[in-house]
């Protein structure tokens, strides 16, 4: 898009694509910009979890993604030669209750190709030099492949240029944590191997874990922690499965090297008029597959509230807000990256039996085994102490804050019925032995907020919604904890509830959309 716009977004790997994708359902102008002449061709991150899945269907390209992979059903922990625990994924609270295991280069295909439906294109080989902002605007100084510079005015930029971000060093701001790096070595390979093809393995052995995430075919990628600057060759790698593993050839290999990762994140996502998305923000070990996941779900949260600013309801409180949702988050994946390769290095031989011991007493519990799924694919995320969503009783399940739940046994899916457009979605639930009927909300309200009303049960006949759930067992209703009088849930273009209020409430709807706006 040449000239000016309202978001120049920098990086185009996943994160920098699924704002664009956000961006471009709501008809904002904006600029993309990498400083890569072509899309990378490395493997990368893999995984493609089941929040980010839910998040791909709301951008209408679930369907492609499970196409260009193998779904991944489990997590299975090895040592001494024997599994000492497996966490199934099977009963994740989720319409798609697994993994999707694909080659990061087939991940940006897929987020790029809805953009050049819409002639949107990556303005490659272009970096940003600096920028400066003040209360109106944000001016970028971009330099193009031939040294040319141009200098862009726009309303909001956002890092997403990864751990060496130039929009974190242009906004002032840095990384904060622990930055003694741990080093491993990463192979894209075909191997031959005796194990569960539908579940990722961990191994943890005294010289340092080994990781092993199933692909197409006989196509894997091997993680292994090293301890020197050694480079990455493939023979290195079959020694450290072979002295650590066993039972694993390599056989052809595709891409492999070195990386250090630090666990850190900056204090502050928004800076005046930037932000910062994915490793920009945080970075962390790749032991749980989740660094990008998290990147992909910070742009997909950012995406809405940058939708209601540029459409002109902008709020302080409602930009802030990415912040004070998507901080903690990283904060806990840190922490959990941390202590699983921590678990996995432990240096005394009691240290790793009692540890042993205590994974394959602890996991064989289902209600540990829920709470380790759901952390694994980044369904357990909820915004309950935001600024923007409504307060919620204790008694309430689920609460402001938390994913709008997905209820099987329904003849239309309720996940996509909520799924579809680009605004908020009112799901109004009718009373038991009562029919639905739209809620009467005033006719002022923000023009970003894109209202949308599903109904889920009985409907009057001459009641207008946008879309119906037949309910005749009232499903919907008891897994939204409404009871017989029915209500509205408010359900935020992210898939995550603003809001619940009693039938017919439409004054305690107008207020919540009102105070996204200020």
């Amino acid at each position: 898009m040449p000239g000016d716009a309202s978001v120049l977004i920098v990086g185009a790997g996943p994160v920098g694509l699924v704002l664009a994708n956000e961006l471009a359902r709501r008809g904002l102008r904006f600029r993309i910009v990498d400083k890569l002449a072509a899309p990378t061709d490395e493997s990368r991150a893999i995984l493609v979890q089941a929040r980010s899945l839910e998040m791909m269907e709301r951008l209408g390209v679930v369907e492609a993604e499970r196409e260009s992979g193998i779904e991944t059903h489990a997590a299975v922990y090895h040592s001494g030669g024997r599994v000492i625990a497996r966490v199934g994924f099977d009963g994740v609270d989720s319409p798609y209750p697994y993994s999707i295991s694909t080659e990061q280069p087939a991940t940006e295909r897929v987020l790029t190709e809805p953009l050049a439906a819409l002639g949107i294109t990556v303005e490659r080989g272009v970096e940003l030099v600096a920028f400066t902002q003040d209360d109106v605007a944000v001016r970028a100084t971009l330099r193009h492949a031939d040294g040319s510079e141009e200098t862009a005015t726009v309303d909001w930029i956002v890092g997403a240029d990864g751990g060496h971000s130039a929009v974190r060093d242009a906004a002032g701001t840095t990384l904060e944590g622990s930055f003694k790096g741990q080093r491993f070595l990463l192979g894209d390979v075909d191997a031959d191997y005796e194990l569960e093809r539908d579940a990722t393995h961990a191994f943890f052995a005294e010289a340092g874990p080994v990781l092993l995430f199933p692909m197409h075919g006989n196509r894997v990628r091997l993680i292994a922690e090293v301890f020197d600057d050694a480079p990455a060759t493939v023979e290195r790698l079959q020694t450290l499965v072979d002295e650590r593993v066993g039972g694993i050839m390599v056989t052809t290999p595709h891409w492999l090297t070195t990386i250090e990762i630090h666990h850190a994140q900056v204090p502050q996502y928004r800076i005046g008029r930037a932000f910062l998305a994915g490793d920009a923000a945080h970075v962390h070990s790749p032991a749980a597959g989740q660094g990008m996941n998290t990147g992909m779900q910070d742009a997909f949260n950012l995406g809405w509230k940058l939708g209601f600013a540029a459409n002109g309801t902008p709020c302080e409180k409602l930009l802030d807000s990415y912040h004070a949702e998507r901080h903690p988050v990283a904060a806990k994946v840190i922490e959990a990256t941390t202590t699983l390769t921590r678990v996995g290095t432990l240096p005394h031989a009691l240290e790793r039996t009692v540890r042993d011991h205590a994974m394959h007493a602890v996991t064989a519990l289902a209600p540990i085994q829920h709470v380790l799924a759901s952390a694994s694919e980044e369904t357990d995320v909820a915004y309950r102490h935001s600024p923007i969503v409504a307060a919620g009783h204790r008694h309430d399940r689920p609460l402001p804050g938390d994913v709008a739940p997905d209820v099987p046994g329904l003849d239309t899916p309720l996940h996509s019925a909520l799924a579809e457009g680009t605004g908020h979605v009112l799901l109004v639930v009718s009373p038991a032995g009562g029919a639905a009927a739209p809620v009467d909300l005033p006719t002022v309200l923000p023009a970003a907020a894109g209202l949308r009303q599903v109904a889920a049960g009985s409907v009057a006949h001459d009641a207008e919604f946008d879309a119906v759930v037949g309910d005749p067992d009232r499903l919907v209703a008891a897994r939204y904890g409404l009871g017989e009088a029915g209500g509205v849930i408010v359900v935020r273009p992210d898939g995550y509830i603003g809001a619940r209020a009693p039938a017919g409430d439409g004054a305690a709807v107008a207020g919540y959309l009102a105070a996204l706006t200020g």
